[in-house]
């Protein structure tokens, strides 16, 4: 009997611990996504919260209240980072 609780232990600890996360609120995952992004040294991003299956420009990266709606992550250019020249051909 001691092998079957430790089967039910096994398979239910991961489906709690997901659905917590799935249910998280958006701007909490998005301050964590930022964090994230920041701490890799990232800039000249914007994160954006939408309706789940709304068409946006962007990657999807985060998934928030209960699958309702997405982060979508979509890079920007800033007008203050120097653009790379271009090389002239002889």
């Amino acid at each position: 009997m001691t092998h079957w609780k430790a089967v039910v232990v096994f398979f239910c600890v991961p489906v709690c611990a997901s659905a917590q996360t799935a249910f998280k609120p958006c701007e909490d995952l998005k301050s964590e996504i930022a964090k994230k992004l920041e701490a890799k040294g990232v800039t000249g991003y914007t994160l954006t919260i939408v309706d789940k299956g709304k068409e946006s420009e962007g990657k999807i990266v985060g998934s928030c209240n209960g699958g309702a709606q997405s982060i979508v992550y979509q890079r920007t250019t800033s007008a203050s980072q120097p653009q790379p020249a271009k090389e002239k051909k002889p």
